[in-house]
This record gives C-alpha cells, structure tokens and sequence, in this order.
C-alpha cells in the first residue's frame, strides 16, 4: 500500500493506492473514510487490479467539508483526472451519487470504463431517505449536503439514464434504503445497468460483505476492461 495526496486547491484529499494492474476508484459512503475499502482492495489486488481509495473532502484525513454534492462531484472529478484512463468507478451511498454528478461532463464520462454503484440509486423518495437516515441516527448530520442531494434527484438520475456505460447496482439486504422499484425504474432508463444483490449485507455493503463486494467489482471490471473473468453468480 502506498500512501498519497491530491491538492485540489481548495481542499487536499488523503487517498491510499492498494495493488497494481487497471485502476479502479473507491469512493465511500457519507459518515465513513478509505479504511472501510481496506479488505475489498486487498482482495482486488490479487485479482490483478489497482485501487485508489480517498477519503471524501471532510472525512477521515482529508480537509475541507462537504456541505453540496457539486464539491464532492467536483472532487471525484480530480481524482479522476490524477489517475491513468479508463477507469473503473465504485461509489457507495453518497460516493456512487458524487460519481454520477461527476460523470455528467462527457469528457469525464470518456475516462471511465464502467461504475459500480453500491446499495444507491439517484433520486430515491425524499421522504423515505430522511425516515431511513432518522432510523438510523444520522437525522442531524451532513444536513446540508443531504438537502443538497435530495434537491439533486432530479438531474441525477437523467443523467445516469443517459450514460453510455456499463453500470452494475449492488443491492444490500435488510437495512438497504432502496427497493425493487427504485433499481427497476433506472434499469429502464438505462438499459446498461444490470444488478446483483448481496442479500447478507445491509446499506455499507464494503463493511458488512466485503469479499462477496470484491468478487462481484472485479468480475466487472475485469470484464468491462475486456479482460477474462468468471461468471458472476449473482448477476440478474
């Protein structure tokens, strides 16, 4: 593992580089930092696949705060940029919704080889999503930039349906805030994304199942690089 920084001006971001091989990026879910990916990079990293993972401006050892999902678009943006194309993409909650923002500009879009979103979909129920984060406990945390997000649903999820890429959904099991519906309406917005389900995990799919996470990434993006992998068992 290689420790790294990216200075984005307004922020420095903490990153750490696992494996070597095609690149694929980590992004993590709000509340959590890079440690979360630890056991899904290493796994990676036997299956010949280099990992970046930061942590998110205003976790763990990044600077900054993130108060809109533009800034953490914006971000990614960088991180994107400070690594070799194509890229593989895997956002968990709030990572997987900053890398669709960041994939709306087509010459981001053109770096990436596919993306992985872990147990999020844009524009789920606003209602749902603050019982869900009430639940919880996280109610009173990150309140503008989840207001920012659900102001966000709208553009988001246009612009994940208009993504000419690969997209895999990773769908958790009891705890997830999503339901069929909501994976089934992007399915028909975009007909590239496919879904599999980790039923023994819940919403932070990384902690609870990592290395059923890392089988189904790099089977992806294994394949996506038009490389040979496995069949993956939990495809639909």
């Amino acid at each position: 593992m290689t420790e790294i920084s990216l200075d984005l001006g307004e922020v420095t971001l903490r990153g750490t580089v696992t494996g070597t091989g095609p690149t694929v990026l980590l992004l993590h879910a709000g509340g959590e930092r890079r440690g979360v990916w630890a056991p899904v990079a290493a796994v990676l990293a036997r299956r010949g696949l280099r990992t970046v993972a930061f942590d998110l401006r205003g976790h763990g050892d990044s600077s900054g705060k993130a108060t809109t999902l533009r800034q953490l678009a914006d971000d990614v943006v960088g991180m994107i940029g400070s690594q070799r194309a194509p890229i593989v993409l895997v956002g968990a909650s709030i990572g997987g919704l900053a890398a669709i923002a960041a994939l709306a500009d087509p010459a981001v879009a053109d770096r990436a080889a596919g993306l992985v979103l872990v147990d999020v979909v844009p524009d789920l129920p606003p209602a749902r999503v603050r019982s869900w984060l009430d639940f919880q406990g996280l109610g009173g945390r990150y309140t503008q930039v989840v207001d920012d997000v659900l102001g966000s649903g709208t553009a988001l999820f246009a612009t994940a349906g208009a993504l000419d890429l690969p997209i895999l959904v990773v769908h958790g099991g009891p705890g997830s805030p999503l339901d069929d519906s909501d994976v089934r309406r992007l399915r028909t917005a975009n007909r590239r994304v496919t879904v599999a389900r980790v039923p023994s995990a819940g919403h932070l799919v990384a902690r609870d199942a990592p290395e059923e996470l890392a089988d189904l990434v790099s089977a992806h993006a294994l394949a996506w690089r038009g490389r040979e992998s496995r069949p993956d068992e939990y495809a639909e």
